[in-house]
């Protein structure tokens, strides 16, 4: 079977990172044994708290790591490199749960650009992703991420948005930029916190298939203010059945 590879990406603030856990639970839970890998792609770290991973070592670490001692004067070619060779660097750095494996990749103390950064967690996805069936990535808010190039190779480009003028705006972009830069296979939309149907004639995904409609889930706000994962949530929660029902649209079983 060919790895699936799927990116969660969209503004900042409409679920997405509730969604990459719940696409997570729903993989673990359909199929027991495979290979599946969370990649926390967004420097806000948050699907290790979705996810209630304890992260030791992210990616950032390794990166700082590999440049120190006079290494920040080599190329970005070279220093991506030195990354491939120590490989089991990254290996170490995931944490083993109950049926998948996480890798965050932190976030800089540097202000300013986060071009480096994502110039080997573009590597770091290419030379991990064969290794597992599944690869779930929460990216960044917001298109840098897809811009770079970072998330060329995924299979399933999954949006989110809100049914926000603003969201909708985001998600359309991602798509026009990912037209150009990534080699996905399939592509759609969640919306998330669609309370109200009578919203839905205004919302414009640009054409975009839309996967699934989640209403707001009062017990997702239960498991995160009791400090509980998306993992404990019940199969007939709102964000659950959207999830899958999204990841059946797409063809992922």
């Amino acid at each position: 079977m060919e790895n699936v590879i799927i990116t969660v990406a969209g503004k900042g603030g409409v679920g997405k990172t509730s969604i990459s856990a719940a696409i997570v639970r729903q993989l673990v839970h359909d199929h027991p044994g495979a290979r599946i890998l969370a990649i926390d792609a967004d420097p806000a770290v948050g699907l290790a708290t979705a996810l209630n991973v304890q992260v030791t070592q992210t990616i950032d670490d390794i990166r700082k790591a590999i440049t120190a001692s006079g290494e920040e004067d080599k190329s970005k070619k070279k220093a991506i490199e030195l990354l491939g060779e120590s490989k089991f660097r990254i290996f170490d750095a995931m944490v083993e749960k109950d049926g998948f494996v996480f890798l965050a990749v932190g976030r800089p103390e540097a202000a300013g650009c986060y071009c480096s950064i994502n110039s080997y967690l573009k590597a770091v996805i290419s030379m991990v992703s064969g290794e597992f069936d599944y690869v779930v990535i929460d990216g960044e808010a917001g298109i840098e991420q897809v811009n770079r190039r970072v998330m060329e190779n995924v299979t399933h480009l999954i949006l989110v948005t809100d049914p926000s003028r603003k969201g909708t705006q985001v998600i359309r972009t991602i798509k026009q930029v990912a037209d150009e830069l990534v080699m996905y296979k399939e592509i759609g939309v969640i919306i998330n916190r669609f309370n109200d149907p009578a919203l839905e004639q205004f919302v414009d995904t640009g054409g975009i298939p839309v996967l699934a409609q989640i209403a707001d889930d009062s017990r997702l706000a239960m498991c995160d203010v009791q400090g509980k994962s998306v993992m404990e949530l019940p199969d007939d929660s709102n964000l659950v059945t959207g999830v899958r029902k999204a990841l059946t649209a797409m063809g992922i079983q």
